[in-house]
């Protein structure tokens, strides 16, 4: 069977992997390099932890359980680390967390609380906040380095057999000779099955081809899509584990950086301004500071534009238009793309629905009027 994958960010790698595993030919086009896209502006934390809904969070917990299996099978220099997830909440956010955990709990999700010394062991060398009141500890969660992720990924797609090919795609067609891409210099390539999996921009590509795939697209400031990552390249810290703060998430990242995140500052960024506002550079640095101790970090800022469909949930198979043309599409990308690569290469191959994405259909958006995005922007602890 001969696919196209549009898309070379985490999701369209790990689906293009799957399927040259189950023996397809495999060809990936994307219009830049691999992983430039929303991959290359990511938090990057595998989690199933703000899931209210419970299809939605079983998937997740799914994709972290791939997560462990793929990085067996992928040997060689990790990308994936299981190191836990800490929650400290101050007065203000105590009870929202309090009904987190026991949520979670109630569905079997690992959560535990913690005392401020167990805290500092598991997060390594961070202050936990003087007003932190309650703190929780999320054992099974954990975050990966995604350029070596994606790296990696394509790296064993290509071992088998995948190819990867540059070039923008404007069109995708399901017609009577089977479906076909069309590219930004007019060549058609056909194929079997074509997979979408081009992230915050299946919307468009979606609606120029004839199929309806609501996502959210205002990407303006103080959109739910609009966010802002500051990647702290010097000085080092020993951080051991994904953080979230009342002011400051923190995240690991490769040789001793952290790529920090304020929630409640992305609604002042403006996404088409590549400088970022120097209070809120000077805002990020002073909370890096208090949460670590270090003083005048260096800090890269990228604003980073989330893969967002309309209702929050994965996209994943064939709208009713068409039985060729596959969609994927999804928020929390990092944490599901192993587990969304496996089943959409199972359906695509084998023909054979899975189960798991049964919630999940292009098709419950089909005879309705397109639905109001309901999407607020993330500013709780433990939102993203």
């Amino acid at each position: 069977m001969k696919t196209i994958v549009v898309g070379a960010g985490i999701v369209g790698v790990s689906v293009a992997r799957a399927l040259a595993v189950a023996g397809a030919d495999v060809v990936l086009l994307d219009r830049w390099s691999p992983g430039r896209g929303t991959t290359a502006t990511t938090f990057a934390w595998t989690n199933a932890n703000r899931k209210p809904d419970p299809a939605y969070q079983r998937l997740n917990v799914a994709g972290m359980e791939e997560h462990e299996k793929l990085a067996k099978e992928l040997g060689g220099t990790p990308t994936y680390f299981r190191a836990g997830g800490l929650h400290c909440a101050d007065a203000r956010g105590e009870s929202w967390l309090a009904e987190n955990v026991e949520r979670l709990r109630s569905r079997d999700y690992p959560a535990q609380w913690v005392e401020r010394d167990e805290a500092r062991r598991i997060a390594g060398d961070v202050r936990i906040p003087e007003t932190t009141t309650a703190i929780a500890h999320f054992p099974s969660e954990g975050y990966v380095f995604p350029e070596r992720l994606v790296a990696a990924v394509l790296d064993d797609a290509r071992r088998h057999g995948a190819t990867l090919t540059i070039g923008e795609v404007v069109t995708v067609d399901d017609g009577p000779e089977g479906a076909s891409v069309t590219l930004a210099d007019g060549t058609v390539l056909g194929a079997d099955r074509v997979v979408v999996a081009t992230g915050r921009w299946t919307d468009g590509l979606a609606a120029r081809s004839g199929f309806d795939i609501p996502m959210v697209t205002d990407a303006r400031r103080g959109s739910p899509i609009v966010g802002l990552l500051g990647y702290v390249r010097s000085p080092a810290i020993d951080l051991r584990c994904v953080l979230h703060t009342p002011d400051l998430n923190l995240r690991p990242d490769a040789d001793g950086a952290v790529v920090a995140q304020a929630l409640d500052l992305s609604s002042s960024v403006d996404p088409v301004d590549s400088d970022v506002d120097g209070d809120i550079s000077a805002a990020v640095a002073a909370r890096f500071t208090a949460l670590t101790g270090r003083a005048s970090p260096e800090i890269d800022f990228r604003v980073a534009i989330r893969s967002m469909p309309a209702d929050g949930h994965t996209i994943a198979g064939y709208p009713p238009e068409s039985a060729r043309i596959y969609f994927l599409v999804t928020h929390s990308g990092i944490t599901l793309a192993p587990v969304l690569a496996r089943l959409a290469a199972a359906e695509i191959v084998t023909d054979t629905a899975q189960d798991a994405l049964a919630a999940f259909r292009p098709a419950r958006f089909a005879g309705a009027p397109r639905p109001e995005p309901a999407i607020k922007p993330p500013s709780r602890l433990g939102e993203q």
